[in-house]
Formats: structure tokens, sequence, C-alpha cells
């Protein structure tokens, strides 16, 4: 069974850098073909894909609303995911999920979630 806990909840000011860690047992992060991604869900809204990795061959997708400002990485001796979120905007406040998605398929194992406020 594979489980993924993120950490990293926090409350902070505009143009602020918060980080957020995805732990992952049961699987290897760097499993052939899966995708492993940051969502997140904004308060009253949708849930919004942010990043993926492909770790196993160092492949990184962003969402046009964070390119330049999110950066997705992995530790594959911690079997662990990252994002490291600079430049924070109010409108960067969501609730944040890590995931993962085998290509080509819907997303089988999601995270519990954790908070991101972004308020001066």
């Amino acid at each position: 069974q594979v489980q993924l806990q993120e950490a990293g909840p926090g409350l902070v000011k505009p143009s602020q850098t918060l980080s957020l860690t995805c732990t992952v047992s049961g699987g290897s992060i760097t499993a052939s073909y899966y995708a492993w991604s940051w969502i997140r869900q904004p308060p009253g809204k949708g849930l919004e894909w942010v990043s993926s990795i492909y770790s196993y061959i160092g492949s990184s997708y962003y969402a046009d609303s964070v390119k330049g400002r999110f950066t997705i990485s992995t530790d594959n001796a911690k079997n662990t995911l990252y994002l490291q979120m600079n430049s924070l905007r109010s409108d960067d406040t969501a609730v944040y999920y890590c995931a993962r998605r085998l290509w080509g398929h819907e997303y089988d194992y999601w995270g519990q979630g954790t908070q991101v406020t972004v308020s001066s």
C-alpha cells in the first residue's frame, strides 16, 4: 500500500518562500512511468494541477501560474517529493496535495493535504 504524507503547512506573507515535503512509503519514487505531482485546491474552488515530475527520467512540468516561481524535485534516496515555492502570492493560498499517477491513468494515491496560506 502506497502512502503519501505531506508536511510544511504554513502562513506566510506575500513574496515570501515556503517549502512542502511529501514522504512516500510503500512504493519507489523512481518507479518507471509514474508521475509524482502537486495539486492544490484554493478555498471554494476545484482542484488545480500545479506541477509534476517523472523522477525516473528527471522530467518536470509546471502550470503557467507557478512557472518560474515554484520548483518540484525529489530526493530519491529519501523517497521524498518537494515543492519549493518562491515569490508567493495571495492566490497561491490553497490546500496542497501530493499524488501519484501512472502515465495514461488517473491519480491513484493522494496525501491528506497541507494548508498553505499567503496573507499580509
